[in-house]
């Protein structure tokens, strides 16, 4: 059988693998699935994804297994208690953020019509197919992620800079950046 090539940054550890393998570059067009990565990207800033990735089931149980309208009436007093939890990051902005991002999110999906057709609308809702052939060459940010923070900020988002946002994209698969020797390259 011969060797699969994947990837470099996902193999680290095997969560990682059945990340890359299973999930990330794939398009996402469900708004739930949009919103928890908003959630897990946000949280991720300055973090790396793989402690988020270890995290994921303790953001999972905490924000109503990512329910927006659910997160959206989050209190004060159910905010403390989810800071208290070690399955998490217990950072007081960024929990604030996710609560705030889910109330923007409805309000996106109120005036869009989703959250999809709005997100897509930045990659004229066709994914970027990228041609990378080393980890040096994908950036950290791209126009299209510099419009879709700056329109997200405008609207009241938190925690959605450029490089978050792209993080955002590769994960869903607005962009493909699989590099080209990989495996899912072509599949997504």
């Amino acid at each position: 059988m011969s060797e699969v090539f994947r990837c470099p940054w996902c193999l680290k550890f095997e969560k990682y693998i059945q990340y890359h393998d299973e999930e990330w570059g794939t398009p996402v067009h469900n708004d739930r699935v949009h919103f928890e990565f908003l959630i897990l990207e946000g949280a991720q800033a300055g973090l790396s994804w793989s402690t988020i990735l270890n995290k994921r089931e303790g953001y999972r149980r905490n924000f109503a297994d990512f329910d927006p309208l659910k997160v959206s009436r989050f209190t004060e007093k159910r905010v403390e208690k989810i800071l208290q939890d070690p399955g998490i990051i217990r950072n007081k902005l960024k929990v604030n953020a996710a609560v705030n991002n889910a109330r923007r999110f409805l309000e996106v999906q109120n005036e869009i019509g989703s959250f999809d057709k709005y997100i897509w609308g930045f990659v004229n809702h066709t994914p970027i197919i990228n041609k990378w052939k080393t980890l040096k060459q994908v950036p950290a940010t791209t126009k299209e992620s510099d419009a879709l923070s700056k329109d997200l900020i405008k609207r009241g988002f938190k925690f959605v800079g450029s490089t978050v946002i792209y993080a955002h994209m590769q994960a869903c698969g607005l962009v493909n950046d699989h590099l080209v020797d990989c495996w899912r390259y072509n599949k997504v």
